[in-house]
């Protein structure tokens, strides 16, 4: 037996006999596979290459996540779980050069059986191999590959598509079998590869205290208890909820079939440009209240107030909107859309009086590790501006993807936008997250230069910020790649000046080192002149990028998460130890010198400095520029107050990120056939984001669990360690958290279907959180406190207007605002239904009364749901989307 040990992980692995994983070797081409003495003309093969992945069947299972004895215990506390692959062809296929290539995104730890090698490559890209003992494969025989992996795998979409064979001297050939396919009626992707989880003890809890339930039919009716039908609760709900309103209960409402005319009062065409709430119009438009002379008059005036604050008042013969600046005049007519009902095109006359609750109310999207086009953030935009969010926080480059055009740096784009079969990295990244072996998928690509300046013309026009990221010092492997490309081609050239100018890596360094995603190349190195030169050309671009958009570049996020351990056997970093006059006193302190810098870069350049929580933790702020802003990404319940409360007092804009709430790339509901990574929630619906209490984070410990669904106590008093030194402590008096943003990573979300779906309707919720504070929610207490199910500072009158609430915005998104989605093309979730059988009848519930629901019993057609209809079981579930077009994902209840 082989056994090659993984430099970049440190494991010891555990081998089964006549197993071999080989882990991170040296990838060329030369070491992929003995060369082929097959006489076969090349054609030939190419086509016996082709059949084969037509017709090779592939499934992947999880067997279980409970360890057991043969789970590393240097790894991951000993936890790991048991896969299979299944490989199955319809044809003979005899050949030994060959090579399966696949995304696993759990490390490998061993492997059992003799006709197979598994090698991990980099990232999550494995390869598959036959060994001496390989026989072929005969038509219909299936080969098993079982493997034990690290941690758990609890969702389906664990399991990435498009694995692809791959031949000496021939194109890599897609398995058919593991292309993704699109459920007509629901839109969801399918992966017909994957094995559906059947033992929710064996496969879907993650340790055996885990007492989440999954997510089925019967749950589901008892979560949606507490919302019943109350179509009259939307009538006058607006969403994000306004600070005042005043309806007058005896005046008729108002018909705007006729539409609206707008009518600049006094000299407020001074204040607002047409072009400024064209869009907010344009939403109007969609809703079927249209522009027109013969429209009801809508007067806009001005009116004192803070940034986006508004007055709207409707009365029978006029509509009046008073605000001091462009985004509170189209806030007002956002207000105004949220009103109406696209059935009937009324509104009440009613005066509301509002401003918003936080200056920064922001949404951010990776377009890094799967690429989205402009469209699709021209519709998020959209969608962004119609409920009164202000701050886009564009996450452009990762180790898997660089996606803005940089000038003078085409390696960037030509390199780093894409990922294919090319193990040497001279034309693209080596393939990531199932993207395949081709560089012609929508997974791939990147914004030109006037890609990023009409979205910035476009964000602007609906007063939303782009905050522009392209993560450092980690998570930056697409860049290193790109520029030891241009590297490579200059020093070819013999340009070894110019080839240096930006190089980000230290070709002597042997750090060993792995990062979250198991990358051991993914870090700038920070000891390096070249590196700073990089980092100053992409900002000095971006922003030449954002003047020529007339919008200057006023805060650029640097990232600053996620170091894994780099530099410490660099000589490029030892050299600046030991010789460096900057203050830096040990490797370990590279990381906050770097953030440090180009924060203070960035500061002198009149833009401030963004970052994740975790890197913006480790600098010394007194270094720092007096104007920074960090996203907290702490888990609430693992003590996420803590460092929130910390980065707050240190005087720096705190925007709330918190995973477990606001991580839209998280599933919906507890069930593994939900979307989306898992790490630190599996349910996170639209009520949770609802529920949030972003200025008493410790709060939110009265009212959810940890994520196994135990309850966990926030402590938020004051903290020393032995020294008697301050290590926790509440918010100083008068600090207060900026804001607060979602979150979308696009590691499992390729589609812009897809995209949507994560998104939407719980953005509809981070933006009723991010604008208004609700009565019931605890006030912060600066004298610090302890929270926990039983400390009672949520009041149950506090519980019951929550409730209430809710109740309220769930009728309202029913009937009358994911319609508003529908006509906009977006393709939000549709909820999963509840169900319960009595009797022999059918009851069922929904997240959001108001949509129409129906069922099928088994070979049937699908009816119409009524309550207590007689069925019988075993049957399927599910809810239409508003417009009745879509359908939900369906539930199958079996009694």
């Amino acid at each position: 037996m082989k056994k090659q040990i993984a430099t970049s992980i440190l494991l010891t692995l555990g081998l089964s006999a006549c197993s071999e994983v080989t882990v991170n070797e040296k990838v060329t081409p030369s070491t992929l596979f003995e060369a082929s003495t097959s006489s076969v003309p090349t054609t030939d093969r190419q086509t016996q290459l082709q059949q084969f992945g037509d017709n090779l069947a592939v499934r992947y299972r999880v067997v279980t996540n409970i360890p057991d004895e043969h789970c590393d215990k240097a790894q991951a506390d000993g936890r790991c779980f048991v896969a299979e692959i299944d490989l199955q062809s319809n044809i003979d296929f005899n050949h030994k050069d060959w090579a399966i290539y696949f995304s696993q995104m759990r490390p490998v730890h061993s492997v059992e059986g003799d006709e197979f090698t598994l090698t991990h490559v980099k990232g999550d890209l494995y390869r598959i191999e036959p060994t001496a003992a390989f026989v072929g494969f005969q038509q219909g025989i299936k080969k098993t590959l079982r493997f034990r992996g690290e941690l758990w795998q609890l969702s389906e979409t664990d399991a990435m598509p498009n694995y692809y064979l791959v031949s000496p001297g021939l194109a890599p050939v897609v398995i058919a079998s593991t292309v993704l396919q699109k459920d007509s009626e629901t839109g969801l992707e399918l992966r017909p590869y994957v094995e559906a989880y059947h033992d929710m003890v064996k496969q879907y809890r993650r340790t055996e205290a885990d007492k989440l339930p999954p997510a089925t039919a019967a749950q589901l009716y008892i979560n949606n208890a507490a919302v019943s039908d109350n179509a009259a609760l939307a009538v006058n709900s607006i969403v994000p909820t306004p600070q005042h309103i005043d309806i007058k209960a005896h005046d008729k409402s108002v018909l705007l079939s006729k539409g609206v005319k707008i009518v600049y009062q006094g000299a407020i065409q001074e204040l607002l440009k047409p072009e400024q709430i064209a869009a907010a119009l344009t939403r109007l438009a969609r809703l079927g209240v249209m522009q027109s002379e013969q429209g009801l008059k809508v007067n806009l005036e001005k009116r004192e107030g803070i940034e986006g604050s508004y007055l709207l008042d409707i009365t029978s013969t006029e509509i009046r909107i008073a605000a001091n600046d462009a985004s509170g005049f189209s806030y007002g007519l956002s207000t105004l859309a949220s009103l109406v009902d696209v059935k009937d095109l009324r509104v009440n006359p009613m005066t509301i009086t509002d401003s918003p609750r936080y200056p920064f109310r922001g949404m951010h999207i990776d377009v890094a590790r799967n690429f989205h086009g402009k469209e699709m953030i021209f519709k998020l935009l959209d969608q962004m501006a119609a409920y009164k969010l202000n701050k886009l926080h564009l996450h452009m480059a990762d180790d898997e993807g660089w996606r803005l055009e940089i000038a003078d740096l085409p390696e960037l784009t030509d390199i780093g936008s894409k990922r294919c079969h090319d193990l040497d990295e001279d034309k693209c990244l080596l393939p990531q997250l199932g993207s395949g072996p081709f560089a012609d998928t929508s997974v791939n690509g990147f914004y030109s230069k006037q890609d990023y300046i009409d979205i910035l013309q476009y964000a602007d026009a609906r007063q939303i910020q782009v905050i522009p990221s392209m993560d450092m010092p980690g998570h930056s492997r697409a860049a290193i790649k790109s520029m030891e490309a241009r590297y490579r081609k200059l020093m070819a050239q013999g340009e070894k000046g110019e080839a240096n100018r930006y190089l980000l890596s230290d070709a002597n360094d042997k750090t060993v080192y792995s990062s979250v995603q198991y990358y051991d190349d993914n870090t700038l190195n920070v000891c390096m002149e070249s590196t700073y030169q990089f980092v100053d050309k992409v900002i000095d671009e971006i922003a030449k990028l954002h003047q020529a958009a007339g919008v200057p570049l006023s805060r650029y996020h640097i990232g600053a998460d996620e170091t894994a351990g780099a530099w410490k056997q660099s000589p490029e970093c030892l050299a600046f130890i030991a010789n460096n006059d900057k203050g830096v006193a040990s490797i370990d302190d590279l990381g906050a010198y770097f953030i440090e810098r180009i924060s203070n870069q960035l500061a002198s350049k009149g833009i401030e400095a963004a970052g994740w929580s975790d890197g913006m933790g480790h600098v010394r702020p007194e270094k720092m520029p007096a104007k920074v802003q960090s996203n907290i990404w702490d888990v609430i319940a693992y003590k996420g107050h803590e460092r929130a409360h910390k980065q707050l007092n240190n005087g720096w804009d705190v925007v709330l990120s918190n995973p477990e709430v606001l991580y839209f790339d998280f599933p919906y509901e507890a069930d593994p056939k939900e979307h989306g990574y898992y790490w630190a929630s599996r349910a996170t619906n639209s009520h949770k984001v609802f529920s949030f209490m972003p200025d008493n984070l410790a709060a939110n410990a009265e009212q959810w669990t940890d994520l196994q669904n135990l309850p966990f106590e926030a402590d938020d008093t004051v903290k020393k360690d032995a020294d008697g030194n301050v290590t926790a402590s509440p918010r100083k008096q008068g600090k207060a958290f900026r804001g607060i943003q979602g979150q979308l990573w696009s590691e499992t979300i390729r589609s812009d279907d897809t995209a949507e779906y994560m998104i939407f309707p719980r953005l509809l919720m981070l933006a009723e959180r991010a604008w208004h504070q609700a009565e019931w929610e605890v006030p912060y207490q600066y004298q610090g406190a302890v929270y926990n199910q039983s400390s009672g500072f949520f009041t149950p009158e506090m519980r019951a207007r929550q409730a209430e609430d809710w109740q309220r915005l769930a009728n309202t998104l029913g009937h009358k605002e994911l319609i508003k989605l529908d006509k906009a093309g977006i393709d939000y979730r549709v909820p999963t239904v509840g169900a319960s059988i009595k009797d022999g009848k059918l009851f069922a519930n929904i997240a959001y009364p108001g949509l129409k629901i129906e069922y099928r019993e088994q070979n049937g057609d699908w009816q119409t749901y009524q309550e207590g209809v007689a069925v019988k079981t075993p049957l399927d579930i599910r809810a239409i989307a508003a417009d009745g077009n879509r359908r939900g994902r369906s539930l199958f209840i079996e009694k």
